[in-house]
């Protein structure tokens, strides 16, 4: 039998789908058959527009997509109007009031409460600056990630920006692919530090060398299969293949094109790109690719594995293990990396944002994987000018490794499938560990990641600290709770984490990561980070350190807000309403 959301899809999908939304938008939210709304929020979300969960009928999640991470003088401003005027909801949240912009894990931007019928103007104001929706959802080629300084770092080793413009253009936006069997992710890196997080997407280039005809020749290498999400990770797997610069979009598409035709459309939990390289296996992948390209297929070279320091758990003398701070550029100007803890700035926080990029650098921004933004093109003899602008103590070059660490995913705030609130919550516990729990001098770095729930958007698999959203009963009340791991990372070994307690309240979890971390102080190495010190200890030693316990921390929604329409609102939900705010009825 096909799968439901198979026959939607076939019915109508990617470019065809604009021209229905508009429709809808210009007859208002009522007039979407109540009995079709699944399928079309389903079709929806190609074009970057989610429907946000049940308590709020009428509003919609907006995703945008920028290749790379990369924001074109004037976009983010524009951003920031769209949410400043747009992106406004029925209720506060109590950190980040009413409009604001969340810098995506796949180096993009989101914006919520947005009103269906609004959308046209939005998309107006977003594509005369040459910000898109499109592919931004849905079963389909997500936002393409790549070394978000790429084109400027100064240690570069192959150039990637014209690769990735091509797959943009070329592959991205083919609407003839655009009805993939679940969502793909790609990505492209030049660099030496591993950024673009090669190993947990569907597809990766990863730079390598090989001597093709006695001379040595800078390319390369691919993966596949690589992804979280459902307690069911994988890295992503080599695939022997070494390509050149000129052949590389070639074999990225011939990939796109076999999962496309090949994979599995019938049972969704298994259909992704991981599960698609389990069931064909690597050497059959291979032999498949090597007949759908123009050129002969070459070993993998020599990679760059060894050097990468991204999200690595390295030593800081090892290399930059993210984007924040103060960077040299090739052209001997500096990128600036401004610390957002959990990815989201105020609406007019980002305008400011892209006052100081056209005043102190050339307009441009840069997204990275880790949900903060880069100003680019800053002349060193300006450098002091900027650090001293206001923002920028708030969203600091150098702040403290607990808040440079976190990153976090949406939430119950907006999210159907999230089990806890997680932006507010991470940000409180954040401010709570940087005030209550010393870290040694040499430590600048300690990742702690929070997912809503186990399709871990917030890449806690990934972390020194993982959190995952559940629920528990805590003196005999439903309450919101986390899933705690330790040990992940990306690098030369990625690994994920291991579990150490499940169903913690949410109001012990920051006790439990006080009584690790000072362990960690205690017992370590001299100059072992935490990931170092985890593998050294063993696992059994580490869950007895892990002790979970109430503290002076004041949690700010323990109680179970997956059953509330918003996690900080104690009445009923307006929601269906008109733009104006007002109620609306549902269809008959």
């Amino acid at each position: 039998m096909v799968h439901k959301k198979e026959k939607w899809k076939r019915e109508k999908y990617g470019d065809d789908i604009r021209a229905k939304i508009l429709e809808f938008a210009e007859n208002g939210w009522e007039t979407i058959p109540e009995d079709e709304r699944e399928a079309w929020f389903c079709r929806f979300k190609f074009w970057g527009v989610f429907h946000q969960r049940t308590g709020q009928e009428s509003y919609f999640m907006m995703r945008l997509t920028n290749c790379g991470g990369i924001l074109e003088p004037g976009q983010l401003r524009a951003i920031g109007e769209v949410a400043r005027d747009y992106a406004t909801g029925p209720a506060e949240n109590p950190e980040f009031g009413n409009g604001f912009v969340d810098f995506t894990t796949r180096q993009s931007i989101q914006l919520h409460w947005i009103n269906l019928e609004d959308v046209p103007e939005i998309w107006d104001k977003l594509e005369s600056v040459g910000v898109s929706t499109r592919s931004a959802g849905g079963d389909t080629m997500r936002n393409i990630s790549g070394c978000p300084v790429a084109g400027k770092d100064k240690h570069e080793y192959v150039e990637t920006r014209g690769l990735l413009d091509r797959i943009q253009a070329q592959l991205r936006d083919d609407d003839v692919l655009c009805n993939m069997p679940r969502k793909f992710n790609i990505s492209v890196t030049g660099c030496r530090e591993g950024c673009a997080q090669d190993s947990i997407n569907d597809v990766a280039l990863e730079p390598a060398r090989k001597l093709v005809d006695g001379t040595q020749v800078k390319g390369f290498n691919m993966r596949a299969g690589g992804g979280l999400g459902g307690r069911e990770p994988r890295r992503a797997r080599s695939l022997d293949i070494f390509v050149t610069p000129d052949d590389a979009y070639q074999i990225v598409r011939a990939f796109v094109e076999l999962y496309h035709e090949e994979g599995n459309r019938q049972n969704r939990r298994k259909n992704r790109g991981r599960f698609f390289v389990d069931d064909w296996g690597t050497d059959a992948i291979r032999e498949e690719l090597a007949e759908r390209v123009e050129f002969p297929l070459l070993h993998a070279g020599t990679d760059l594995r060894a050097q990468y320091t991204f999200n690595a758990g390295r030593p800081d003398e090892r290399g930059k293990h993210d984007h924040v701070g103060i960077h040299e550029q090739a052209d001997g100007d500096y990128y600036v990396g401004l610390n957002v803890p959990v990815g989201r700035v105020t609406a007019d926080e980002a305008i400011e944002l892209a006052d100081l990029a056209d005043e102190y650098g050339s307009g441009e921004l840069r997204l990275t994987r880790r949900q903060n933004p880069i100003i680019i093109d800053v002349d060193g003899a300006r450098l002091d000018d900027l650090l001293a602008e206001p923002l920028l103590e708030t969203h600091a070059p150098e702040p403290s490794p607990f808040t440079q660490g976190a990153m976090a995913c949406t939430g119950t705030e907006f999210c159907s499938l999230a089990l806890t609130e997680t932006k507010v919550r991470a940000t409180m516990m954040l401010r709570w560990l940087r005030d209550n729990v010393d870290l040694p001098d040499d430590i600048s770095q300690l990742k702690i990641h929070f997912s809503g729930c186990t399709a871990d958007c917030g890449q806690a698999m990934t972390a020194d600290i993982g959190l995952q959203g559940m629920r528990a009963r805590k003196n005999d009340q439903m309450v919101e709770a986390m899933d705690v791991g330790v040990g992940g990372g990306i690098g030369d070994g990625p690994a994920f984490i291991e579990w150490v307690h499940q169903r913690v309240p949410a109001d012990e979890v920051p006790g439990l990561i006080k009584n690790l971390v000072e362990a960690f102080a205690a017992l370590r190495e001299e100059g072992q980070t935490f990931r170092e010190w985890v593998d050294a200890t063993g696992h059994e030693s580490i869950i007895e350190l892990a002790v979970a316990e109430e503290t002076s921390y004041e949690d700010p929604c323990l109680h179970d807000a997956k059953q509330s329409w918003y996690p900080f609102s104690t009445g009923d939900g307006p929601a269906p309403t008109a733009p104006d705010g007002t109620p609306i009825t549902s269809n008959d």
